[in-house]
């Protein structure tokens, strides 16, 4: 590899660990600060790390290889995944972040369902933090091994140094800075990605041949390549927007609206937020659709469709520059393992160490704890990447739905219902979950993603047992 390239590569992961020295030094002297920033964190830092922590590598390589291979009608994922995310800025924000301080000040999600409901058996607590710690241990996994692979086949390293490199850097500043350091990676790391899905199809759009077009070329291919409708069915459709649903349940996006400074930011941030998303998400489409238009045009060898946006990086930019469009792909992939290693082990340090172990345990333990915890969940998570012929992508879309069937009714009926029961909020977790399990276990995930009748089921059940169980007594907090 270029050296240029590989200069450019190094200076982001030394911004990554600088960062991670600022905020070890601003925000670690308690669990609050270590664990969620102290609450005060600005509106364009919260927008870009939610949207950065969602993204993953899937809007730099899989959306773009997607749309490369069978044209627009892919991009009803992207329609959905807007939608949801909108929606979730609009009710699950602000909602969450009043009444997560309202409710004991809880710092993880868990904690929160356990006072919202009064559980004084900590059951509910208990299985929540129990899904959070097993999932995303793999889910984690699959963002070292999209890292492993990237490092495999872009800079032709060895896929176990990929691997270790990946780690060791996120594992660093997530461990140093806690969460603000997260969060500050996560605002640099979403720039970068969205300038460089403005920057690579508008190169590849200028470097077509004098007298062509891109829409053209794709029709000449396959005219159904720019339908929205084309060769699909409502099913499929449907199938694909439900990605969507899964945005109410994913406890590293919606942690990010607990540490928003103020409600009153909330607004501001959703417009800075959807803004980034929006352009982002067109950027990745138009990497695919332009990028098929100037590889056929160009005679350009495409042997996966998800390394397009690599392709068009390598071909058409000076090497310093491809470093950096290399960086924002391990941005993308980082964003995401750092965020899911901070909840996961946010989790056992507040649902299990603070909860079942040590209760008195000061500040300066908790913070310990939680550093270990980071440590010990990326070691397991190292241990599950090892294969790396493991099948991220699928890998990642049951886990999406799973968060999102168990947690996405159960979230959005505690935050606007107050007839909702303790039991009802059980049903409808262990409902979700294992409605998503059995349609994968059944392959009936292949016509229909096991997200939407997760989903279904879960809040179905929910409303069921929460009407046929006991009110709960008046509430002593805001339900705001």
């Amino acid at each position: 590899m270029n050296n240029a390239t590989l200069f450019a590569i190094g200076a982001y992961f030394v911004l990554m660990l600088a960062i991670g020295v600022y905020a070890w030094r601003k925000s670690t002297s308690d669990s609050s600060e270590y664990l969620l920033s102290g609450r005060s964190l600005g509106p364009a830092v919260t927008a870009l790390a939610a949207g950065a922590s969602d993204m993953s590598g899937w809007l730099m390589l899989g959306l773009p290889g997607a749309l490369y291979a069978s044209g627009l009608v892919e991009s009803w994922i992207a329609i959905g995944l807007f939608i949801g995310a909108w929606v979730n800025w609009l009710v699950v924000a602000p909602r969450l972040r009043a009444q997560t301080e309202g409710y004991g000040n809880a710092l993880t999600i868990p904690e929160y369902l356990g006072n919202r409901f009064g559980d004084q058996r900590h059951r509910l607590r208990l299985v929540a933090s129990l899904v959070i710690v097993i999932f995303f241990a793999v889910y984690s996994a699959s963002g070292l091994v999209a890292g492993g692979k990237l490092f495999e086949t872009a800079f032709g390293f060895d896929y176990q140094a990929g691997l270790w490199i990946t780690a060791t850097v996120v594992v660093a500043y997530v461990v140093l800075g806690g969460f603000l350091a997260v969060s500050l990676t996560d605002f640099v790391q979403g720039t970068i990605m969205m300038v460089a899905l403005i920057v690579v199809p508008a190169a590849a759009l200028l470097g077509l041949p004098e007298g062509s077009s891109a829409r053209a070329t794709l029709d000449a291919i396959d005219p159904d390549m720019t339908s929205l409708l084309g060769g699909t069915t409502a099913l499929a459709i449907a199938s694909a927007a439900a990605w969507g649903l899964g945005y109410f349940g994913q406890p590293h996006i919606i942690v990010r609206f607990m540490a928003i400074r103020s409600v009153k930011d909330i607004p501001t941030a959703r417009r800075i937020g959807m803004s980034w998303m929006g352009i982002s998400l067109l950027g990745a489409i138009a990497v695919g659709l332009i990028g098929r238009a100037f590889a056929e045009s160009n005679g350009m060898a495409v042997a996966d469709p998800e390394t397009i946006f690599i392709l068009l990086g390598e071909t058409l930019f000076h090497p310093l520059l491809f470093g950096f469009l290399l960086s924002a792909i391990l941005a993308a992939v980082m964003s995401t393992i750092s965020a899911q290693l901070l909840v996961t082990g946010s989790s056992l340090t507040e649902d299990f160490y603070r909860l079942f172990i040590r209760r008195a345990a000061s500040e300066r333990e908790i913070v310990t704890v939680g550093r270990l915890s980071v440590v010990g969940v990326a070691a397991i998570a190292m241990l599950l990447a090892q294969d790396p012929d493991g099948s991220v992508l699928k890998l990642v879309s049951h886990a999406w739905a799973g968060f999102g069937a168990a947690f996405g009714p159960l979230i959005l009926f505690a935050l606007t219902w107050r007839r909702m029961t303790l039991a009802g909020a059980l049903a409808g977790m262990i409902t979700g979950a294992a409605v998503v399990m059995i349609w994968i276990r059944l392959g009936w995930d292949s016509s229909l993603y096991e997200l939407l009748p997760g989903f279904i089921a879960a809040a179905l059940a929910i409303l069921v047992v929460s009407l046929v169980t006991k009110p709960p007594l008046a509430e002593t907090t805001p339900h705001g």
